[in-house]
């Protein structure tokens, strides 16, 4: 699945908007590694997501999960 960049975006900021998580950083640099030296992406860039469907889903009590 790929998905459009916005002015602006960083790697950090389509990982949590897209994949739920800053966690998921290096994952999303990874499956896009011509763009590996982009700090800040124009508009339109078109980037792959990687699947994280696979990970092990843990439950965390409240106080420990992300906002």
């Amino acid at each position: 699945m790929t998905v459009k960049t916005n002015l602006g975006d960083t790697f950090d900021t389509v990982a949590f908007r897209e994949l739920g998580s800053c966690r998921h950083t290096e994952k999303l640099i990874n499956a896009n590694r011509k763009y590996v030296d982009t700090v800040i992406f124009k508009a339109g860039v078109e980037l792959e997501l990687p699947d994280i469907t696979n990970e092990r889903k843990v439950k965390l009590p409240p106080w420990r999960t992300e906002s």
